[in-house]
């Protein structure tokens, strides 16, 4: 059982990377190291492919944190 300390923690930690997470996405988009030449006209390199598996994957991490807490929020006595 979680208990609502717990819970919050977990919705905070969730919120935390939902928000943070697409933000730095948008700073690897824009870095210089992630294309071979223009931003988005040009092919991207591999910074950019291993910083887009790490954003996805912790963006599905967060959506899984906050969903084991909503439903700790919801069948909490």
């Amino acid at each position: 059982m979680i208990t609502k300390f717990q819970g919050l923690f977990l919705v905070a930690a969730g919120l935390f990377n939902v928000v943070v997470w697409p933000r730095f996405a948008m700073a690897i988009s824009r870095d210089d190291r992630a294309w071979t030449g223009e931003h988005w006209r040009s092919a991207p390199t591999a910074f950019f492919w291993v910083h887009a598996v790490l954003i996805v994957t912790a963006t599905f991490f967060a959506l899984g944190i906050l969903w084991i807490a909503y439903r700790a929020h919801v069948t909490a006595h």
